[in-house]
């Protein structure tokens, strides 16, 4: 999985730092991970987060909580409020990143 967190770590998260629990491009590359496995809606893609394989979780930036023995996952909802975040119709690469044209 090289490179599975570079582009999603270009999407621009308009979040306040503050309480953010999972990482965008984390919650982005899980949901990436989940449809090619079957996954066709929200709840199935929560579901298989729930169900991944730890190797898995550990690749994809889902490191144990420091003080609880258990991962903390992102729950179909946090899938779902993060993704309708998302504005699919912004240009792609963002503006400040792409190549001027000459």
């Amino acid at each position: 999985m090289p490179g599975l967190l570079e582009r999603p770590a270009e999407v621009p998260d308009s979040r306040d730092p503050r309480g953010v629990r999972h990482a965008l491009a984390v919650v982005l590359a899980l949901a990436a991970c989940a449809v090619p496995t079957g996954a066709t809606s929200l709840l199935s893609v929560g579901e298989w987060i729930a169900d991944a394989p730890a190797q898995v979780l550990e690749r994809l930036g889902v490191h144990p909580d420091p003080v609880l023995p258990a991962r903390r996952l992102p729950s179909e909802s946090a899938v779902r409020r993060l993704l309708a975040r998302i504005d699919g119709d912004a240009p792609w690469p963002p503006a400040a990143t792409a190549p001027s044209a000459r």
